[in-house]
């Protein structure tokens, strides 16, 4: 366990000495996190909205299921690169939480609020083009609001692509 940790400063201290000879490199990481934290947010949305559609639930709930799933999925695809480098489940979810959590919460606030304020989004169903549009524009807005956010954790080392 100790190992995880040595293996995570290590990782982080190593990643701000490069970062700090190449800042373009900051940027690319940003951009990486930030697309890797969009696939599971993704994911999680439309898995939510698909089973709330499934069951008949009203917009709200079905949203709140996809917040969750949301949540889950991003943090699934942080905790994965862990579990492989030998982190137990518990350190690589706690590493997880306090490295993406935050990059994660913001995404899902702005994907929501996109969703809420296109007309029509809210109301639509899965098989009308404005429910894909507004889903494809929530994911764009996501990943806007939460690329400064992984830049600046990654530059001050809080957290680093597995």
């Amino acid at each position: 366990m100790e190992h995880n940790s040595d293996h995570a400063i290590h990782m982080h201290h190593q990643m701000d000495n490069s970062q700090k000879k190449q800042p373009q490199g900051t940027f690319r990481l940003a951009v990486s996190a930030t697309y890797h934290c969009l696939i599971g947010c993704g994911i999680g949305e439309v898995g939510g909205i698909i089973i709330g559609t499934a069951y008949g639930l009203d917009m709200f709930n079905t949203m709140v299921i996809g917040i969750i799933l949301g949540f889950i999925g991003g943090l699934f695809l942080g905790i994965v690169p862990l579990l492989r480098a030998s982190f137990t489940f518990k350190n690589a979810l706690k590493t997880v939480i306090i490295a993406e959590g935050l990059s994660i919460a913001v995404m899902e606030a702005f994907e929501v609020l996109t969703q809420v304020v296109i007309p029509g989004v809210m109301e639509a169903g899965l098989s009308e083009p404005i429910f894909w549009y507004g889903m494809v524009a929530s994911l764009v807005v996501g990943f806007i609001a939460a690329l400064p956010v992984n830049y600046v954790m990654i530059k001050k080392g809080v957290r680093h692509q597995h």
